[in-house]
């Protein structure tokens, strides 16, 4: 019981981090790695200076679902672990993590519908006079949809997890 206690608590960490790197960083389209694309800036590279320079997207209503889907999906998550952490010292023997899955569950379906809606609106968040075929996706939209199944299954496991002396 010790080691699956271990096991859900460092799953739900390390998918909080990769939800949060996903939510921050700037690589969900990257152009020939000079530009790249994120939920909140368009950032190109600056060879005579040697810094990213960074200017804010243009907010159309697709961007702005997938901003706060992700932003929901993080939240969800923290609000699941500190519940999980609370639940764990106070829920008497037996008790069930439902609070604690079902939140896990919803953070996973606000990560999937927000890549979902990246994924199939990606020419009207980037723009139209942006050339998508010499792009591609970044690391952190792989991240938000590895983080998908990732919150299911740590939710799943919550959810049929038993408090045990």
């Amino acid at each position: 019981m010790p080691y699956l206690l271990m096991f859900v608590t460092l799953l739900h960490l390390i998918t909080l981090a990769m939800l949060f790197i996903a939510t921050m960083e700037k690589s969900w389209w990257v152009w020939d790695g000079s530009k790249n694309s994120d939920l909140w800036y368009n950032c190109w590279f600056d060879n005579s200076t040697g810094t990213w320079l960074c200017s804010s997207t243009k907010e159309t209503e697709w961007l702005q679902a997938v901003q706060v889907l992700m932003i929901l999906s993080v939240v969800f998550s923290s609000v699941s672990f500190l519940v999980f952490l609370g639940q764990l010292f106070t829920m008497s023997k037996g008790g069930l993590f439902y609070f604690t899955g079902l939140c896990q569950v919803f953070g996973g379906l606000t990560a999937f519908t927000a890549a979902l809606i990246y994924t199939l609106h990606q020419k009207e968040i980037l723009g139209d006079s942006k050339d998508l075929t010499s792009g591609h996706f970044g690391y952190c939209f792989i991240l938000a949809w590895v983080c998908v199944p990732l919150l299911f299954c740590s939710g799943v496991i919550y959810i049929h997890l038993r408090k045990k002396e």
